[in-house]
């Protein structure tokens, strides 16, 4: 299912005005509030991009061209009704190793830099994200733009291509969130404050106070005290919230998991193996809606037994966590698991660690050479470019889906059946097939990101792992996400003073008709 994108190509007489959406910190929610200004604004009848300069994930998705972009800023493309492009994130640094990145400009892999090499480098990708985000205030009314971290990192303060000199760029005004959930939210936005220079402080127009939970009437001292301390208003008060199901930007929301016991709650459970570059972990959302099955991330090495099913997700440096299963524990219990049975699902890198051995000749993912690897699948993985970047087209004994491949791996088959017959890439029709499957469906592994977005793969995949009586929704894949966009839209809506903050970039909505046209880009369309 795709978005149609009737926005580009629409050039402006000016350029459309920017709003900045930065944080305290990190996970303080910047990229959930930035998505619901998008579905609000959009609501209204305007052209809304949403734009981060730099984004450091490896929560990562494709563009209709095949190209790769941070999964946040596809999220809030969707929210505001139009195809992710990779102008809206033109630079993606995904994380290889805890000093070191593989650096993604404009949607293409341009290799792996160390934290120093790219800091000496970042000057001359200034005018890359300039460009980019000038080219989307032409074609749209209105740029939501998203920090990264805190916005007040003084060592960095002089080369941050992404937060307030990037705003300043844009002569944006700033929405400074915090996270009122973790504590200390007054530190937090004084603070801030506190610690920026004078002419990026007098940028900051105001405060979203995210994460509330309680009585709001308890918390007016609270808001009147920052007003009076900072002399900018609080532009609203979000509380928390547990029905609505957003993509998280990145693995930050599920660091440090704890040991679970399986079936604690009788529900059939899933363990997913937090690996320790993990990647794509939003491809397990689908399945952590479907009411009556529980899905565990897991880090410590535990007993498997209790579990009905186990994953091994995606991961950014394949051999690297393929020996950390090894030295940390985790290798024995997953083969104590399979040799009782157990039913096991490899995603991407997963798919890579079941095989026999995962090599690295051009040292792509680190130090080149070889590893052994689970020997649960009759496969073998040799890491060479170019990347694989594709928004594809699938079926799964005879039940159709639509996914994305993003991948350095090419893996060959030396025994097994493949998982599932691929019908086109990028556009493209074609006539291939993808993973493995061992042991009647026992044991499988794909290169299909998405796998779990329809509904009726996920039924065929809890039938492949032994799963029976479970409901799965009936609305999956975007037609579900929009769903989640709009809740999300109300709940910040109903909370936040959207007139005071449209002032501030001098934004009226439109004129019913023309809002009401304009929402037919929130409809979904099905790919011929």
């Amino acid at each position: 299912m795709v978005i149609p994108d009737q926005s580009r190509n629409r050039r402006n007489p000016s350029p459309a005005p920017c709003l900045a959406v930065l944080g305290t910190g990190s996970d303080v929610g910047k990229s959930v509030i930035a998505a619901a200004l998008c579905r609000i604004f959009a609501d209204r009848g305007l052209r809304v991009a949403p734009y981060k300069a730099q984004n450091m994930s490896n929560n990562s998705g494709v563009t209709p061209e095949g190209l790769e972009m941070g999964r946040a800023q596809i999220v809030q493309a969707e929210a505001a009704g139009i195809a992710p492009h990779v102008d809206m994130n033109p630079i993606l640094l995904k994380p290889t190793s805890d000093v070191g990145s593989q650096v993604v400009l404009l949607g293409e892999s341009i290799g792996n830099q160390t934290a120093m090499d790219y800091h000496q480098k970042k000057a001359r990708l200034v005018q890359t994200a300039n460009d980019a985000l000038d080219r989307l205030r032409s074609d749209y009314d209105l740029v939501v733009m998203e920090g990264a971290g805190s916005c007040a990192e003084v060592n960095l303060l002089a080369h941050d291509i992404v937060n307030l000199p990037m705003a300043e760029y844009a002569d944006a005004p700033v929405i400074l969130v915090g996270d009122i959930h973790r504590g200390g939210i007054f530190a937090q936005l004084v603070g801030t404050l506190d610690c920026l220079p004078r002419h990026f402080r007098n940028r900051v127009a105001g405060f979203i106070i995210n994460r509330f939970r309680g009585d709001l009437r308890l918390f007016a001292d609270g808001v009147r005290w920052i007003e009076e301390k900072t002399g900018l208003p609080v532009f609203g008060v979000v509380p928390w919230y547990e029905h609505i199901r957003i993509d998280p930007e990145d693995s930050v929301v599920i660091e440090r998991p704890k040991t679970v016991a399986a079936n604690a709650d009788g529900k059939p459970a899933v363990a997913v193996i937090r690996i320790p570059h993990i990647s794509n972990f939003s491809d397990f959302d689908p399945l952590r809606g479907v009411t009556g099955l529980a899905v565990h991330f897991v880090e410590t090495p535990q007993d498997l037994t209790a579990f009905s099913a186990v994953i091994l997700p995606g991961s950014k440096n394949t051999r690297f966590d393929l020996e950390w299963l090894k030295t940390s524990g985790w290798e024995p219990r997953i083969a104590d698991f399979d040799a009782g049975g157990g039913h096991i699902t490899g995603i991407c890198g997963g798919y890579q660690m079941m095989g026999s051995r995962v090599c690295d000749p051009d040292g792509l993912e680190g130090e080149p050479g070889a590893t052994t690897g689970l020997g649960l699948l009759p496969v073998e993985t040799v890491l060479q470019a170019p990347k694989t970047t594709t928004l594809s087209r699938f079926s799964w004994d005879g039940i159709d889906g639509t996914g994305y491949e993003i991948h350095m791996g090419q893996t060959r088959s030396h025994g097994g059946k493949p998982l599932l017959a691929v019908h086109e890439r990028n556009g493209k029709a074609v006539n291939d097939t993808d993973g493995c499957a061992v042991d009647h469906g026992r044991a499988i592994g794909t290169y299909m990101h998405g796998l779990f977005d329809t509904p009726a793969l996920i039924a065929r995949w809890l039938d492949a792992m032994g799963i029976a009586g479970i409901d799965v929704p009936a609305a999956g894949g975007l037609e579900a996400k929009m769903q989640q966009y709009t809740l999300l839209a109300d709940h910040v809506r109903s909370h936040v003073d959207m007139q005071r903050i449209s002032a501030l970039v001098k934004i009226q909505g439109k004129s019913s008709e023309i809002a009401k046209n304009q929402m037919a880009n929130h409809s979904v369309k099905k790919p011929s």
